[in-house]
């Protein structure tokens, strides 16, 4: 477990809670609620939380409910990843992993289950893929862009021990993707479809897992000194940031926040999935176009400005680091646990994305792949992924 001033500072503070003035009690009540409510850009964002709320109290409208709910969900989710750090802080750097990728994307995770209980395969198919191709290329390309227009003469370099690791798992993706499309295509019969189409996704969503955490556990666990100095490397380059790393709430809040937090995003969840197809209908969208960009936009929106500003500063690694880390956790956590969900409630979901959504995801992939393949990035690779 990790030691520093600050988490001493934290624990006294917390363990002198019962026999310090009400006062005092009430002071750092107000420094987590400033901390959590008020320490994020997107606070002024945070009175949509209770609009949504009172939108389906009062029966507002579908559509008045799904706006309200889509712009709750940005501040929520970038403080769930907030708390998920803070905690991942305390609990060491095993367990501390452990809970940054569990729920760093417990928003995702939450619609897609909530997708599940109302039978919406095809809305929880479509958030999962927005969560992946446009996190990878649209997010990914945007910051090598802006990180070259401030770095005009200089060619971006990065280390490739952690980006060879994603970008293997999100080829392992899509090959599982690939064989549910082929078998989909290749069978005969609807039945025989369905059935082998089922299997094998079921298989290959259980691989995924074994093969997601075995990773987690090579790089928390048995092979962490490599990861540690990468590290180490850059924080020398980071100074300036590291403050920035530190916990500024203790253990227990952190988990009281992240209680109340994720249960506001699984009711605000609930309400853009029982809503999105009234929605759709009248702004004359489609519900893809709306599951595949706006719900990652809403979801991750934080992120994406985070690693844009890190590549601005010509930070690529941490840039990198946020894109790739996202999509990663995307396509070997959380859309396998769906699959495995759905499977325990009887609901026939497999890994088949249908051709064009296939293709697309696979063509993310490989450019991603082809533009960070030899660990530097040049101005007009940089042009291409911008473009």
């Amino acid at each position: 477990m990790m030691d520093s001033p600050n988490n001493d500072n934290e624990l006294s503070l917390l363990q002198q809670s019962t026999t310090i003035p009400s006062s005092s009690k009430i002071q750092l009540l107000l420094v987590n609620f400033q901390q959590v409510l008020l320490g994020t850009k997107l606070a002024l964002l945070f009175p949509a939380v209770p609009l949504a709320l009172l939108a389906s109290h009062y029966h507002f409208g579908t559509v008045v409910l799904f706006s309200f709910s889509l712009l709750a969900l940005a501040p929520l989710a970038e403080r769930v990843s907030f708390l998920s750090e803070q905690i991942a802080y305390y609990a060491g750097p095993t367990v501390g992993g452990l809970v940054n990728a569990t729920c760093g994307n417990a928003p995702e995770l939450i619609i897609a289950l909530m997708a599940l209980q109302n039978d919406k395969v095809d809305v929880l198919k479509w958030s999962l893929l927005g969560s992946t191709s446009p996190t990878s290329l649209l997010v990914l390309g945007s910051s090598l862009f802006f990180g070259g227009l401030a770095n005009l003469s200089k060619e971006s370099q990065f280390d490739l021990t952690q980006v060879n690791v994603n970008l293997s798992l999100l080829l392992l993706c899509s090959q599982c993707h690939i064989l549910a499309l082929m078998v989909g295509n290749h069978t005969s019969s609807s039945n025989s479809h369905t059935t082998m189409s089922l299997d094998l996704s079921r298989a290959c969503s259980i691989a995924m897992l074994i093969t997601y955490f075995a990773c987690l556990f090579f790089q928390l666990k048995t092979h962490r000194q490599q990861y540690d100095i990468l590290e180490d490397d850059s924080s020398d380059n980071e100074a300036s940031s590291s403050d920035d790393d530190a916990p500024v709430i203790g253990f227990t809040s952190a988990c009281i926040w992240l209680v109340i937090m994720t249960t506001l995003v699984a009711i605000i969840s609930e309400y853009i999935v029982g809503t999105i197809e009234d929605a759709s209908r009248s702004w004359c969208m489609s519900v893809s176009f709306l599951c595949i960009i706006l719900l990652p936009i809403a979801g991750n929106a934080s992120e994406h400005a985070g690693a844009i500003i890190f590549a601005y500063k010509n930070k690529i690694d941490i840039a990198l680091s946020v894109t790739l880390g996202s999509s990663t956790q995307i396509t070997m956590f959380v859309t396998p646990v769906s699959v495995i969900v759905a499977w325990i409630r009887g609901i026939p979901m497999d890994l088949d994305y249908k051709l064009l959504e296939t293709a697309s995801l696979v063509m993310s992939i490989l450019i991603v792949s082809l533009i960070l393949q030899d660990g530097k990035v040049a101005l007009h690779e940089r042009n291409c992924a911008g473009c």
